[in-house]
């Protein structure tokens, strides 16, 4: 399911483009690879990870958070129906 390429980055980074969250590439020294600021809906991922770091990052994240999918478009509900249901069957 999860394929470690910049297209998939690029599918997930638009899924979070569509939701309440911002998503930032910043510096920094996190012990998770990234940094969750729930209360200003940022997620801030490191931007020295390499590509497979930063879907580890993302997916990390979505499995935390609950997204509104309300204003997504069909293919990223798609995508985001996947990602939950893969999580239920780990």
């Amino acid at each position: 399911m999860v394929k470690y390429t910049t297209q998939f980055l690029a599918k997930l980074e638009d899924l979070v483009a569509e939701s309440d969250y911002i998503l930032r590439y910043e510096k920094g020294n996190f012990k998770s690879g990234y940094c969750l600021l729930k209360e200003q809906k940022i997620m801030i991922l490191n931007k020295f990870f390499a590509t497979e770091g930063k879907i580890n990052a993302l997916l990390d994240i979505l499995k935390s958070i609950e997204l509104d999918t309300s204003k997504f478009s069909e293919k990223n509900l798609k995508l985001y129906e996947e990602l939950t249901q893969a999580e239920v069957k780990l």
